[in-house]
C-alpha cells in the first residue's frame, strides 16, 4: 500500500528547471532512497514533497488524497542544518518541541528510541555530532510522525556513530514508520533502503532495490591486482583492464574464466582482490564521474 504518491512533479524557476518531471510512490513502512550529483534537483524534490516550497506542476497524494493542514502534524523531518537554542539541554529542547504538537510522543519513548539518557541534562552546544543527530532524529518523532523525511543524516559522523544512527533509523521503520531518505552515501543507501530512485537534470533516470540497480546495470566484477608482479604477464592477454600507478583493475562477468587465464599466464595472485559490483558503481554508470557544483 503506498503512503505517498508523486506524478509528474515539476518546478520550473525563471531560467532554470530544477525539476522536470518526476513520478514515484512510497510503500507504507519502507525506507525510501532519493540519490542523484549535485543539482539533480532531489532537493528540491524533498522541499515540494515536505509542503515547505510550491510545485510549477504535478500532484502529491498521502494516503491517495492531496495533502491538506493536517499533513504537517503527520509527517517529520529531520533537516541537515537546523538551528537549536544552545543554552538549552537536551531535555529542554524536547520538552519544548513537544508543546508544538496536540498529541505528542512521550519523553521517555524518545529517549529510549534514540538513546538520548546519557546527554539528557547537556546543554545543545555541548553535543558531539553523533549526539546532536540522535537529538535532531528525536525531534523528528515529537509528534508521531506517520512519515519521516531524513535529509543526509549521517554526514560529517565518524564510522561508528554513523553505523549506530542507521541501526536506530532500522527500529524506526520496524515500529511500521515510512522513510524518505536523503543521502551523499551510496553505502548508507544500500544498508537502510528498500527502494531507491536516481534523479540527474531533473528527472529521475533509475528506479528499484539497491540488488535490482546493481542486477540491471552492473553486471561486471573488478579484479585488483598489484601492477609491479602483473602488468608484464597481462601483456599477452586479451582483457578488459586500467591501471594506476600501483595497482592494474580488470573488469569481468566471467571471474573464474579470467582467473584461469592469469593463472596460466603464471600472474602471482598472492595480493589479489575481487570486488564485486556496489551501489556506488550504479551511481556512477548512470550520472557519470564529473564533478557537479
Amino acid at each position: 500500500m503506498s503512503i505517498l504518491e508523486v506524478q509528474h512533479l515539476q518546478k520550473h524557476y525563471k531560467t532554470v528547471v530544477a525539476v522536470a518531471d518526476v513520478s514515484f510512490s512510497v510503500e507504507q513502512g519502507s525506507c525510501f532512497g532519493l540519490l542523484g550529483p549535485n543539482g539533480a534537483g532531489k532537493t528540491t524534490t524533498m522541499e515540494m514533497i515536505e509542503n515547505i516550497i510550491e510545485p510549477t506542476g504535478g500532484s502529491i497524494l498521502f494516503r491517495g488524497s492531496p495533502r491538506d493542514e493536517s499533513f504537517r502534524e503527520q509527517v517529520g523531518i529531520q533537516f541537515q542544518h537546523t538551528s537549536l537554542l544552545n543554552y538549552l539541554s537536551v531535555k529542554e529542547t524536547l520538552k519544548c518541541y513537544r508543546q508544538l504538537y496536540k498529541n505528542p510522543q512521550e519523553i521517555d519513548w524518545l529517549m529510549q528510541r534514540c538513546n538520548l539518557d546519557p546527554i539528557l541534562e547537556q546543554r545543545n552546544d555541548q553535543l558531539s555530532g553523533g549526539q546532536r543527530q540522535r537529538l535532531m532524529l528525536a525531534l523528528a518523532l515529537v509528534n508521531r510522525p506517520d512519515l519521516i523525511f531524513l535529509d543526509e543524516p549521517s554526514t560529517g559522523l565518524d564510522p561508528q556513530s554513523r553505523h549506530y544512527l542507521w541501526d536506530i533509523v532500522d527500529e524506526i521503520k520496524a515500529d511500521g514508520k515510512t522513510i524518505i531518505l536523503t543521502t551523499h552515501s551510496m553505502e548508507e543507501a544500500q544498508y537502510l533502503c528498500d527502494t531507491i530512485a536516481i534523479m540527474d537534470g531533473g528527472k529521475i533516470i533509475a528506479e528499484g532495490s539497491p540488488t535490482e540497480l546493481i542486477a540491471t546495470h552492473c553486471t561486471t566484477n573488478t579484479i585488483k591486482l598489484p601492477r609491479a608482479s602483473a602488468e608484464a604477464p597481462l601483456e599477452g592477454l586479451d582483457l578488459d583492464y586500467q591501471a594506476d600507478a600501483s595497482s592494474i583493475f580488470i573488469r569481468t562477468a566471467n571471474v573464474d574464466g579470467v582467473l584461469t587465464r592469469l593463472i596460466d599466464a603464471g600472474v602471482d595472485l598472492t595480493d589479489m582482490r575481487v570486488q564485486s559490483p556496489n551501489l556506488e558503481d550504479v551511481f556512477l554508470i548512470l550520472t557519470g564521474k564529473q564533478l557537479r557544483d
